[in-house]
Order: C-alpha cells, then structure tokens, then sequence
C-alpha cells in the first residue's frame, strides 16, 4: 500500500497511539512512521491527547514527573508541532513538577476566569498551588 504525504499547509492531528510510539520507540516499525509523520511537521496535539499520553506514560511506561515534562516540552518544541493552548500546557506542566496530578493541573489551568474550582478531592485541593482559582469542596 502507497501511503501518501501530506500536502504542505495541511495540518494532521495525531492520537496518543502515535506520540507514545514516537516517545518510547516500543515497536520499531511504528516508531519509524511515527517519527516520519511528526518530522514531516503541520502536526497538531490536541490537550486531551496530551492528557491521554501522560497517562500512558505514567501508568504503562513508569515515566516519573519529570520524564513525562521533558517528554512533553520536547514534544511541543518540536518545529512543525502545534499543540492546543500551549500556554496551559506549560502551566499544568509547571504544576505538575510541584507535585500536583497532570489531568488535575490541566483542569486547574482552565479555570483562571472562575471564582472557585469545586472538587472532593482533597488531595487536589491541598496540591493546588498558591495564585491558582481556590479549590473546595462543593
């Protein structure tokens, strides 16, 4: 099968599968397309595939904190490479080096226009740092 390149300007949205293949080189094959799809640029990272490629990361691959940033920013550093809203990325990302979980950090940067951010959990509430919308129980 003849895979086609994409034409200049066309911008490609990519899903976890592919950022996890070109972060971790687990399957050489995929990693290979991975990688010359990301390279060929016009590439765009929605945040809830980010989201999603923490948490595979995280869970599936051991990456600690600071792994998962630099996988993360090197990624979004990346010419040809968009990612959504990257200053809430770098944000969550900064949070999450303080100790704070990715996906909560993610939410908390999403909610500078509201008085408070309601939660159960407590964790969240005692990591959610100093100039971030307030979080408490409903």
């Amino acid at each position: 099968m003849k895979r086609l390149q994409p034409k200049r300007g066309v911008v490609r949205a990519v899903d976890t599968n592919v950022l996890v293949r070109f972060l971790v080189a687990d399957d050489a094959r995929q990693a290979k397309r991975a990688r010359a799809a990301i390279e060929a640029g016009d590439i765009f990272i929605a945040t809830t595939v980010l989201m999603e490629t923490e948490w595979v990361l995280r869970a599936a691959y051991d990456f600690d904190g600071e792994a998962v940033a630099r996988a993360l920013r090197g990624l979004a550093g990346l010419p040809g490479v968009r990612v959504e809203e990257p200053a809430r990325l770098a944000q969550a990302l900064d949070w999450m080096m303080k100790g704070m979980d990715f996906a909560d950090a993610l939410h908390l940067s999403r909610t500078e226009d509201c008085a408070l951010f309601l939660s159960f959990d407590k964790d969240l509430a005692k990591r959610a740092p100093k100039g971030a919308t307030a979080v408490e129980a409903p």
